[in-house]
């Protein structure tokens, strides 16, 4: 085993405190787990907190297909003030007269509502985005602004929280001995946005100035839902030192996508990369629950999906209580064989670790549970089944469709 790396092969959700980069708390949880390879799948920016996703061991190879989902925020917007980063943490940009109608619930929440939909965005100046080898935000540290494109981006829900008066004054150091930081007696808006993978919310609160006609900043941020992670079912990293592994996700979960349950010598074949027919991969989706009502998988009420796969679909595979691999549907090997019986469409992206994620870390649960569970109460489709398209897995890394290639299949630890 190379050092700085364990058996552990596992995801965490971190509510992260506000004052740390995302950096830092990577380090923070290599420290806990000691293993070296750590990473999270979506940047918070130092002043903010909230849900950040952490992957451990082996599972980081989970990284891409966890960073694509959408994101709420919780986010105050101070007017009247205009910051270098546009929030708190940068210096003091521009001033400027806020209009009185701010200050109307009603107006608040007929704009908000208006912020629905998509649209360009800009991203920050202070970015982390990277132009020809170098981020965004170290040029402007170094006086040089980078010419930024602009992005698609969707706001999908936006609602009016509250209005008031008075926040902090931006850039201004918090004094020594947990003194009072100055007040500037001008309004904010508390507002929670989802939104798209990719939108800064820095500058929904900087475009939502200018079209106000005042300039504006983001005082506070709190991001409370990444894809199907909430707030609720993160942990501090105190509380982490003390449950370490137990403290670990359902994968499958936070994947989204549909899984398949796999054992005996379709589990062997899998191991080893192999492509599956049509027939072999039986797809579940869950059933619509409370959070309240499930830990993972194994208790959360599952049903057989009735729909056939999708041309460069992932799925997951469970075998034995644990992700054991993502398979992917390529139609054109579909296509490519005359005789049905012998499409082999599904296609490996993510092999199997020797410890791959378990699904029931905060329940322990017998191996057999996962597909117990599966079974039970399972919808019939029995004619969606028989007009299902074939699929396949392949080792080779010759596939064509796959942004990971099996020769990047997740590593033995």
């Amino acid at each position: 085993m190379k050092r700085g790396s364990t058996d552990y092969c596992l995801v965490v959700g971190i509510d992260k405190p506000a004052g740390m980069s995302s950096h830092d708390v990577v380090n923070r949880v290599r420290r806990v787990f000691g293993e070296r390879r750590v990473g999270h799948t979506g940047t918070l920016d130092p002043m903010a907190e909230g849900v950040l996703p952490v992957c451990v061991g082996p599972a980081t190879r989970l990284d891409p297909y966890l960073t694509g989902h959408d994101k709420t925020y919780l986010v105050r917007i101070a007017f009247g003030i205009g910051t270098t980063t546009d929030d708190a943490e940068g210096e003091i940009l521009r001033r400027g007269d806020v209009p009185a109608q701010l200050e109307d619930r009603a107006f608040a929440e007929l704009f908000v509502a208006q912020q629905v939909g998509k649209r360009k965005q800009l991203p920050p100046a202070y970015s982390a985005i990277k132009v020809n080898g170098k981020k965004a935000y170290e040029a402007a540290r170094q006086g040089s602004i980078i010419d930024l494109t602009p992005r698609d981006i969707e706001v999908i829900d936006a609602r009016l929280i509250g209005i008031g008066r008075g926040y902090a004054l931006p850039g201004e150091a918090v004094p020594e001995g947990g003194g009072e930081r100055t007040i500037v007696d001008l309004p904010w808006w508390d507002v929670e946005f989802r939104v798209s993978k990719g939108t800064y919310i820095r500058s929904l609160a900087r475009d939502a100035g200018v079209a106000l006609g005042c300039p504006a900043h983001v005082a506070a941020l709190r991001r409370t839902v990444a894809g199907s992670l909430s707030i609720d079912e993160c942990v501090s990293l105190e509380t982490l030192a003390v449950e370490r592994e137990a403290a670990a996700l359902d994968p499958v979960k936070l994947l989204g996508f549909r899984f398949a349950f796999a054992d005996g010598p379709l589990a062997a074949r899998i191991a080893n990369g192999a492509r599956l027919r049509a027939d072999e991969l039986e797809l579940f989706v869950r059933r619509r629950t409370s959070a309240a009502l499930e830990l993972c998988a194994c208790t959360a009420g599952v049903r057989e999906s009735c729909e056939a796969p999708e041309d460069g679909e992932i799925v997951s595979v469970i075998v034995e209580n644990k992700l054991a691999a993502l398979y992917a549907f390529d139609e054109r090997l579909e296509r490519r064989v005359r005789v049905p019986e012998r499409s082999v469409p599904w296609q490996l992206h993510i092999g199997s670790a020797s410890t791959p994620p378990t699904i029931c870390s905060r329940a322990p649960a017998a191996p057999s549970a996962c597909s117990t569970a599966s079974t039970a109460g399972t919808a019939s489709c029995s004619t969606a089944r028989a007009n299902r398209r074939g699929a396949s897995a392949a080792a080779s890394s010759s596939s064509p469709s796959t942004s990971i290639r099996t020769s990047d299949s997740i590593p033995n630890a």
